[in-house]
């Protein structure tokens, strides 16, 4: 079992031999120690002087820790950074000049490195109005080096640092002051490894699996940076391709609306109307609030506040001139598509081999899908929009010999 003490404004922990202080040697006599420096950040121009020094090293690690339970934007509690040689928790609930941090964030000159990092993106976009760029993910930088995919930030610091952390303050709250010991030890653990981290796997990495790496971020960012359109979001609503043209027109309206409603009062997306009605009330158009609320899994609140207004875009939107319907949505592929998609998997599994990374990064199920859609049953086959960069080099044509000798 991992196990710490706190002294002062720094952690001992087994994670690495160390000297011991005389104040804890009594207490701490079985344990190997390393120490954490941590430091508080709670103005202004305290963070603008650390950006300005952050600026110049090579690197920096980052972390967050948000609240989300009852909201749509995630709300900072916490940001942590380190260079490798201590924490520094920034406070969101002091700072009031995020310019020197954004500028920092878009500093191109300094890797930021992250793990597992769409959350944080979102939540350092919405608190600085800036991103990471370049951006080293660790989960990324395992699954390249073949030690897993998807792999958690705990289980990767056991196998690579042999580091257990501390478990239990993920879903804590992070916005109470003062935080707990426990919480305080928990973030400077996490970013100071996280540094460590960085250092471990960064020289593993070819040069072709950096780029391969960044060109992956990259895209993480060019995502997040992309705005949504919610009358777009209809397309990815549960079995809306069983919808006929008419009532798809209904499920954008409604979809878009929720998406809206969600943004514009902070609120959860199934808050505003949950994701299981969504595709029934577009199938079945209920003209009154009697049977809207006989809707499966619609909320009795839902009806009651905006009963009225759903019924009325209901309305609207079945009545709306056939040449505004959207196009209907592709249905899925058939089960007789499974035995090419397989032989496809078998080209990114080889070629996973060969590269000697994790087969799962190589190709995603949806890109598969979407080359198989291109062309089915009998082809001709394309390429899609959604394979690109280094894989669209590394497997195009290969999978596209593999979908010529099926036709």
């Amino acid at each position: 079992m991992f196990r710490a003490l706190r002294h002062g404004n720094r952690i001992y922990s087994r994670s690495t031999p160390g000297t011991k202080p005389p104040a804890l040697q009594a207490k701490l006599k079985d344990f190997w120690l390393v120490s954490i420096d941590i430091h508080w950040v709670r103005e202004d121009s305290q963070l603008a002087a650390l950006c300005a020094e952050w600026s110049r090293l090579p690197f920096i690690a980052l972390d967050t820790e948000f609240m989300r339970v009852d909201t749509f934007y995630p709300i900072a509690g916490l940001v942590q950074v380190s260079d490798g040689h201590g924490a520094w928790l920034i406070d969101p609930l002091t700072i009031g000049n995020w310019q020197p941090f954004a500028a920092l964030l878009a500093a191109p000159a300094v890797m930021k490195v992250l793990h597992s990092c769409s959350e944080d993106l979102e939540v350092l976009q919405r608190l600085t109005g800036s991103v990471p760029q370049p951006l080293f993910d660790t989960q990324l930088a395992a699954a390249y080096l073949n030690l897993g995919f998807s792999m958690g930030y705990s289980r990767l610091v056991e196998q690579v640092l042999g580091v257990e952390l501390p478990k239990g303050e993920t879903r804590s709250d992070w916005l109470q002051r003062p935080l707990s010991e426990m919480q305080v030890r928990y973030a400077a653990e996490d970013v100071q490894h996280l540094a460590e981290l960085y250092l471990a796997l960064e020289p593993k990495l070819s040069a072709d699996k950096r780029a391969w790496l960044l060109e992956d971020t990259a895209e993480l960012v060019n995502n997040l940076c992309r705005a949504i359109d919610p009358d777009e979001l209809y397309r990815e609503a549960k079995l809306a391709w069983k919808l006929n043209r008419q009532q798809l027109g209904v499920l954008r309206v409604i979809t878009a609306w929720r998406e809206r409603e969600a943004r514009r009062r902070n609120v959860p997306r199934n808050r505003i109307l949950r994701e299981n009605t969504l595709w029934p009330i577009a199938r079945f158009q209920p003209k009154d609030l009697v049977a809207l609320a006989r809707i499966e899994d619609m909320h009795p609140r839902t009806v009651r506040q905006d009963g009225e207004t759903l019924l009325a875009m209901i309305r609207q939107a079945a009545e709306a001139p056939v040449e505004s319907w959207p196009e209907s949505v592709p249905a899925p592929l058939p089960l007789e598509a499974g035995t090419l998609l397989k032989k496809l998997r078998a080209v990114g599994q080889r070629e996973a081999e060969r590269l000697e990374l994790a087969p799962e990064l190589l190709l995603r199920r949806k890109t598969l899908e979407g080359l198989v859609k291109t062309g089915f049953p009998q082809g001709p086959y394309h390429l899609p929009e959604s394979l690109r960069g280094w894989r669209r080099e590394q497997l195009g044509q290969a999978l596209l010999d593999v979908l010529e000798s099926a036709e």
